[in-house]
């Protein structure tokens, strides 16, 4: 009988980090188990099914867990765990979806990949975790989670989190603060995109850099564009230097278009770009960067940069857990109109690229129970043998 693992993410909306996570762990499945039964079940699985078709040949995708997480009566994260576990127990109390979770009842392993999309912004998104601790119960199969960024998390929420994650086979964060919040003997690992980052641009890529969203934060699009200007004018970038990169696509062409009189000539990547053809990357880059993803993976192709943080509470764990690892970079709150001086360095030590690629291979293995040998194919495997 075919193994079933079924991922949970929130692919698919799309944001390069969100489909870059779910991208790695599909490429991992590929090698490692191509002929399981994969599922992702994501809020947007059509969109996310077409950016990840051919990643692993027994993918398709599905909305079980997010739709339950909906429908919960309220967005306690009590009432919602309550909810979702007695909907998976129960099938009856959600009949809509009685087929996704007679599915849930036959996996061998649910688990949470990694990201941001487990903490107050989003409270109704425990449920997540509480759909994971009782599909198993039903099962009989594994629960685990990884790399995961819980903070912000849910005030009073702590201990169902502690409970709940008690049921995980595999209980994996990314930075300090979300080991913290565990309280239960977890360290700290890295982000899942470790397992497998993207290597440099082919081509030419330009000097500098820009990546700022304007989704998240307290800050309005014009006070972000004023910083960014002042950046960019205090290190005296050329627009012919300059690439403009998108992350989520329409939200990350706001601060750009504020500026889009001083920015002629820069050259413009948008996310379906990105997503096609990579990231514009090359050694000795420098970014202005606030999203998190565009961080760890120009790091780790030898560029530094400045984190820009739109949310002290969100992104500065985040872009932290970068920092304390060796990327480098310097980090600036939004909003203050402090304009660091243009860092130097290379990003991350290819040693740390390497440790964290380990760390993070062990935890897959870990999650699958499977070691997959170095000479079965795929850039994740070959890239650190040296």
């Amino acid at each position: 009988m075919r193994r079933c693992h079924y991922l949970v993410g929130p692919s698919g909306y799309p944001n390069f980090g969100d489909e870059l996570i779910a991208a790695t762990w599909l490429r991992y499945l590929a090698v490692a188990d191509p002929e399981a039964d994969v599922w992702l079940d994501t809020h947007s699985p059509g969109p996310a099914q077409l950016l990840l078709d051919g990643l692993h040949p027994r993918l398709r995708c599905t909305d079980t867990l997010w739709r339950l997480c909906a429908e919960a009566p309220s967005a306690d994260p009590w009432e919602v765990a309550d909810w979702v576990q007695s909907a998976v127990h129960d099938p009856g109390r959600a009949p809509r979806w009685d087929a996704g979770i007679e599915l849930l009842g036959r996996t061998d392993v649910v688990h949470l990949i990694g990201g941001g999309y487990l903490n107050a912004l989003w409270p109704r998104h425990v449920g997540l975790i509480a759909g994971a601790a009782a599909a198993v119960r039903r099962s009989g199969g594994r629960a685990a989670m990884t790399g995961q960024g819980l903070m912000p998390f849910p005030p009073g929420a702590a201990d169902l989190l502690r409970s709940l994650t008690d049921r995980f086979a595999v209980v994996d964060v990314r930075d300090a603060p979300s080991a913290e919040l565990l309280a239960g003997g977890t360290r700290p690992t890295c982000d899942d995109v470790f397992l497998d980052p993207p290597s440099p641009s082919a081509g030419q890529a330009r000097e500098f850099v820009l990546c700022v969203q304007s989704d998240i934060g307290e800050l309005p699009p014009s006070a972000l564009a004023a910083q960014v200007l002042g950046l960019l004018r205090a290190w005296d970038v050329r627009p012919a230097q300059l690439a403009v990169v998108e992350g989520i696509p329409g939200v990350d062409r706001t601060i750009p278009a504020l500026l889009e009189h001083e920015l002629d000539g820069a050259e413009f990547h948008p996310f379906r770009d990105v997503w096609r053809h990579g990231l514009p990357l090359a050694p000795g880059q420098t970014w202005i960067s606030s999203r998190y993803h565009t961080h760890l993976v120009a790091a780790a192709a030898g560029a530094t940069g400045v984190a820009l943080s739109v949310s002290s509470q969100y992104y500065t764990p985040k872009h932290r857990s970068l920092l304390d690892l060796g990327s480098g970079w310097t980090l600036a709150d939004a909003g203050t109109g402090d304009i660091p001086e243009r860092p130097g360095g290379t990003g991350f030590a290819p040693q740390v690229v390497r440790q964290c690629f380990e760390a993070k291979r062990s935890v897959a293995e870990a999650v699958y129970g499977t070691r997959v040998p170095e000479d079965r194919g795929g850039r994740l495997l070959r890239r650190f043998r040296r």
